[in-house]
């Protein structure tokens, strides 16, 4: 089986060199422009990282150096969030510009029978009960559906929860989706950068040959376990540190930056730096369990900031000028708003989010919303587990009261307590009502 996987991967990459060609002296930075100066997009989304584990955020340990220089190039916002902390629901808002309860994406997988013992009878379950929700999620506008207006070349590559890449709009991608051959969050897609970026250099020099800007989803298996680092860095990080789920963990973090790193020298040796739109995100957050491999319950599939909170990065050279932002909220679902802005395409109506070169329409918004619901789902209503509305300096927590029926309201002054330690609900009933109100009206439109 392995023997397979690696031939298929080997004519996989074979057949997007020969659809490029050899690469040429031409095939650079003078043929994007002519592109009517109409930049390349790159979306960056790490899988499975705390908003705390970059140098730059302040972690102690986690050696983060290009992402570092990366946050200090762009417009950079520290306090920036994901609406859910779940991936699938999560890369469904970023390629969207919608929130869960809209594009429909509320969990990982749709509610089916799990089979103890039968694995392959689990898997088919699962494989007839997704079916409906990859349909109905094709019917969404992504944006690489909105770029094609603009002749913009569209690819996939790393993880991809929603079938074949083609549902999402991408033109080429690496994962196929079919259940049959191991589909389900990314298949082949996942080895990008743990691999190496071949397909990513033969993706953008079928771009520079047909001469057409491009859109690149960038969105490796990493630093998401399996936590398997390089030894080098493995090693570093065990001086570091006593526990070894930590050190993997840590290292895997740096392991991601340095994918990065290349990714940038490649577009740097390709004369592409200055016409790209570099954005930067990641899914959900994670705490790493020091004890065994794991993560800590704060943290991913949790409502607190440990499992939405991440910063997000915007960087054009020359174009967009960078900022540290640590006071503005910001979501991933501004950033298809802010592709469309930059491309001078009217966003639909239907997009909650905002350009994030708009200040006056940043300092408008008051708040944001966030959404939990269960891994396996249904629908909305007999699947949600928490409502979330951020409106600084405040942040509630609202349980759902059938199936979070034993938790209480939580109220947090994420200013003044970041790490929600300290639930101010029960003295403070009057923000408490305000926010809830807010909500009832975010689930109603």
């Amino acid at each position: 089986m392995k023997i397979i996987k690696k031939l298929s991967l080997v004519i996989f990459a074979i057949s997007i060199l020969v659809s490029c060609g050899k690469e040429t002296k031409k095939d650079t930075a003078s043929d994007t422009e002519k592109t009517q100066n109409q930049p390349n997009i790159v979306f960056i989304l790490s899988d499975d990282q705390s908003w705390t584990d970059y140098s730059f955020m302040g972690h102690e340990h986690i050696d983060t150096p290009r992402l570092d220089q990366f946050a200090s190039e762009s417009l950079t916002f520290t306090r920036g969030y994901v609406p859910t902390p779940l991936c699938s629901p999560s890369l469904a808002t970023i390629i969207t510009g919608l929130y869960p309860k809209d594009h429909g994406i509320l969990g990982n997988d749709k509610v089916y029978e799990r089979v103890k013992g039968d694995r392959k009878t689990s898997q088919k379950n699962r494989t007839e009960a997704y079916k409906p929700i990859i349909t109905a999620f094709e019917k969404q506008t992504t944006l690489p559906d909105m770029l094609k207006e603009k002749g913009y070349l569209s690819f996939q590559t790393g993880k991809w929860w929603h079938g074949n890449h083609k549902v999402g709009g991408f033109d080429y991608g690496m994962t196929h989706g079919d259940p049959k051959r191991g589909g389900r969050h990314g298949d082949f897609g996942l080895t990008i950068a743990r691999k190496g970026l071949d397909t990513i250099n033969s993706y953008v020099d079928l771009a520079l040959k047909e001469k057409k800007p491009f859109f690149l989803w960038y969105a490796p298996y990493l630093p998401h376990r399996p936590h398997t680092p390089p030894q080098n860095l493995l090693d570093k990080y065990l001086k570091k540190t006593e526990s070894e789920p930590l050190a993997k963990y840590w290292a895997m973090c740096e392991w991601f930056d340095e994918t990065c790193g290349q990714l940038f020298d490649m577009f740097e040796e390709k004369g592409l730096t200055e016409n790209t739109l570099f954005v930067y995100v990641c899914d959900n957050g994670w705490a790493q369990n020091p004890e065994k491999d794991g993560y800590l319950k704060h943290s991913k599939r949790a409502p607190y900031d440990m499992g939405i909170r991440t910063p997000i990065m915007y960087k054009w050279k020359g174009k967009i000028t960078p900022k540290m932002d640590n006071s503005t909220i910001s979501s991933s679902i501004d950033m298809v708003p802010t592709v469309l802005d930059i491309l001078g395409i009217e966003k639909p109506e239907n997009l909650p989010g905002v350009s994030v070169l708009d200040e006056e329409a940043l300092a408008e918004r008051k708040g944001i919303f966030g959404e939990v619901y269960a891994h396996d789902f249904d629908t909305i209503e007999n699947s949600m587990y928490y409502n979330m509305a951020i409106f600084p300096p405040y942040k509630i927590i609202i349980p759902d009261p059938e199936r979070k029926k034993d938790e209480v309201v939580q109220l947090f002054n994420i200013e003044e307590d970041p790490f929600e330690k300290n639930n101010i609900a029960e003295s403070n009933p009057e923000i408490v009502e305000k926010l809830t109100e807010k909500i009832k009206a975010f689930r109603a439109e």
